[in-house]
């Protein structure tokens, strides 16, 4: 059997306010070319196929239309797609009787009540058992083991048994995700591989952006990543992995297909910090003609002029490149030199003197206006409470 296992399509994801539909639809593109060249015969699409749980008209006319093209791509293929923690797995699962004409599944819920519903079987070469977005809070126990299980009472002549899941699976790389530790990744506390069970002869995993296998011991959980990077931190390949799996029981082998994109997300410098005005020369000889996002890394004494921002935009006003932002970082950190409170002393503070205290440490200018706007607000809940 024949895997193309993608994910984390985000589509309707913007950067920086900037419309990414372009770069988008050129993914979506390059998935009908590789189905056309590959011939797969499962096509896994394991969560986070939006950006949000309530996509806009033109969002979801496009995912249409990409499915049927890659339908028509290779009619005889088996579409599976499932719902991500970004996704609605009710809203995902509406035209679920529909799609199935054109051998799209559409799988939105753990269906504790109806475990078969999960299973799919590819005729003549496998099965395919699709968990949508899953935690050890909404997934019954020993539910893994019990769909593969099912499956391989079923699978008296020995064919390939392919699982997925979109979750945080402990032990993974999740560089580029941010606010992410060991136990949490993108809000999703991760899960143990042994809590989801053996049996299958290759784990599709959606979620994390890095792809990469999962140390399993059988070389058969990977992450196959996100076909276009979402943050300026993924600064890795952005591609789809090709599976293959002669029978059950033998160990995958897998190709990673590189996804282009017409316009790539780029650090300046591409190493390290610089200075407000060395930053400010790498932006300008950029080249004109290259499209491209671009995010400044610059390493300040104290703050960034107010006009920072501005004055960025102006020196990429002429050029195909779109300025998103600015990441600074001092010299020297004031959160080590700042003074801890004891809660007695947090509680007598005044709370202005606790905000001030925090935009400093942040590096931000707690100026004039911005101390009305907080008396102002903090005037409001007041009289609320009252």
């Amino acid at each position: 059997m024949k895997i193309l296992h993608t994910s984390d399509w985000h589509l309707g994801h913007t950067l920086y306010n900037y419309d990414r539909t372009e770069e988008q639809m050129v993914m979506l593109l390059q998935m009908v070319q590789i189905v056309k060249e590959q011939k797969p015969d499962v096509f896994l699409l394991c969560g986070d196929v939006y950006h949000t749980p309530q996509p806009s008209s033109a969002v979801q006319t496009m995912l249409t239309n990409a499915l049927l093209e890659i339908h028509k791509a290779r009619p005889e293929m088996v579409i599976v797609m499932t719902a991500g923690n970004h996704d609605s797995g009710v809203r995902h699962e509406i035209f679920q009787s529909p799609w199935k004409e054109l051998n799209v599944y559409a799988i939105g819920q753990v269906e504790r009540e109806n475990p078969d519903g999960h299973i799919i079987e590819v005729p003549h070469k496998g099965y395919v058992i699709a968990v949508p977005y899953c935690t050890e809070r909404n997934m019954p126990e020993g539910f893994f083991q019990q769909l593969t299980d099912r499956v391989n009472e079923r699978n008296t002549d020995g064919r390939p048994v392919v699982m997925t899941a979109h979750t945080t699976v402990r032990g993974c790389d999740f560089t580029g995700h941010d606010h992410a530790t060991d136990s949490i990744v993108g809000g999703i506390s991760a899960m143990d591989l042994a809590s989801m069970g053996d049996g299958y002869d290759y784990l599709a995993l959606g979620h994390i952006h890095h792809a990469q296998f999962v140390h399993s011991g059988k070389h058969n959980v990977r992450y196959c990543g996100t076909p276009l990077p979402v943050s300026f931190d993924e600064t890795y390949t952005h591609s789809v992995s090709m599976v293959e799996i002669e029978r059950h029981g033998e160990k995958p082998t897998v190709t990673e297909i590189e996804i282009g994109n017409p316009r790539p997300l780029v650090t300046l410098p591409t190493d390290g910090f610089a200075t407000w005005e060395e930053a400010k020369e790498l932006l300008a000889r950029f080249p004109d003609d290259l499209p491209a996002y671009i995010r400044l890394n610059v390493e300040v004494d104290d703050f960034l002029p107010l006009e920072a921002q501005a004055e960025a935009s102006l020196l990429a006003e002429d050029k195909q490149c779109r300025f998103c932002c600015i990441n600074a970082k001092r010299k020297t950190s004031r959160r080590a030199e700042a003074k801890t409170l004891s809660v007695q002393e947090f509680q007598a503070e005044e709370p202005i003197n606790i905000a001030r205290r925090y935009a400093e440490d942040m590096g931000i200018d707690f100026d004039d206006e911005m101390q009305e706007m907080f008396k102002e607000t903090l005037e409001r809940l007041k009289s609320e409470e009252l």
